[in-house]
């Protein structure tokens, strides 16, 4: 080519490429970005929950053995169940998700998804979630998880979460149904082991959320939302917290009888290792001490996990149970 002469406009690195694969670029970006946003309007770590409640749940009711493909479509319609719920939740949670610096960047409050989009997305999960769960489990699953879906939706998140402190020890209740969808999904009924393990998660609840609140308080003072830290001292939300956690640790231990020796020594040093850091909490509390509420959020995450897989490893080893040791 001689100096001065002007590319053809079709070689690699030419100005007259460069338009097109911009464009093909920015409306990829775009596509991703919106999956992204319909993604993480079903909040993907809550969903955490349902993986650590559910295995455990239909491993005990069919101990000793482990149907793959049951467990594995159960957990799919939970999921779909669990997305329903937590997106039709992002859209009644618009208004406060904005306010919060810990919700303003979920897709409504930074309006990346329509508010009919999402509401038709989540009406959309739950339908299908209920006709998967009957067709690959059955009815009384499907109906179980549809129950959840409404109770979070409009007990919880319409009605409670705005107007009592009380809002996640009632509400919470919505996140302790998988255990008895999972359940329901094996047997086609339900028993008393199910609603301990249900009880488990329901006095989980309110340390787990109390001391994430306590940390965000100006957040949920902010959007109106009056969490039991917003309006009452930390010495009082602290001796809260011990109360339930005391209640999560009982109850897990009244499962011990129906469960073998590994879940028995896990209920057990798990428990204690939660109420020694509850206790350091509230003494901090009281005694006037700078203490850090998350740290207590995050270890009730691992302490309810280690609960559950040393259930499930209890339940797929199939050994004598505790009461069958002793009859």
């Amino acid at each position: 080519m001689r100096t001065g002469q002007q590319p053809s406009g079709h070689g690699f690195g030419s100005p007259g490429a460069a338009p097109r694969a911009t464009n093909q670029n920015t409306v990829l970006g775009r596509a991703m970005g919106k999956v992204l946003a319909y993604i993480a309007l079903t909040k993907p770590r809550v969903i955490e929950l349902l993986l650590v409640a559910t295995i455990p749940a239909m491993l005990m009711a069919d101990r000793g053995n482990v149907d793959l493909w049951l467990v594995l479509s159960t957990l799919f319609g939970g999921w779909m169940g669990a997305a329903s719920a937590n997106s039709l939740n992002c859209v009644v949670d618009a208004d406060i998700d904005k306010v919060m610096k810990r919700t303003a960047k979920r897709p409504l409050a930074r309006e990346a998804v329509p508010t009919r989009n999402a509401l038709v997305f989540g009406l959309a999960l739950g339908l299908a979630s209920f006709a998967w769960l009957w067709w690959r489990a059955n009815l009384l699953a499907g109906v179980l998880v549809v129950i959840t879906i409404a109770f979070y939706v409009l007990i919880y998140t319409m009605v409670l979460k705005r107007r009592t402190w009380q809002n996640v020890v009632w509400g919470g209740a919505a996140g302790c149904m998988p255990v008895l969808v999972g359940w329901a999904a094996v047997t086609g009924s339900l028993s008393w082991e199910p609603f301990v393990l249900f009880l488990i998660i329901f006095f989980w609840t309110p340390p787990h959320t109390w001391a994430l609140a306590m940390r965000y308080k100006e957040d949920y003072k902010a959007a109106g939302v009056p969490m039991l830290p917003v309006i009452a001292t930390e010495e009082h939300v602290t001796k809260q917290i011990l109360f339930y956690s005391w209640a999560m640790v009982v109850t897990s231990l009244i499962l011990v009888p129906a469960a073998g020796l590994v879940y028995a020594i896990v209920a057990l040093l798990a428990g204690a290792w939660f109420l020694l850091l509850a206790h350091q909490l509230y003494r901090g509390v009281r005694g006037g001490a700078e203490v850090k509420p998350l740290k207590l959020f995050l270890q009730s995450n691992n302490y309810l996990s280690v609960l559950f897989v040393g259930l499930a490893i209890d339940s797929v080893l199939g050994l004598q149970t505790i009461s069958e040791m002793f009859s």
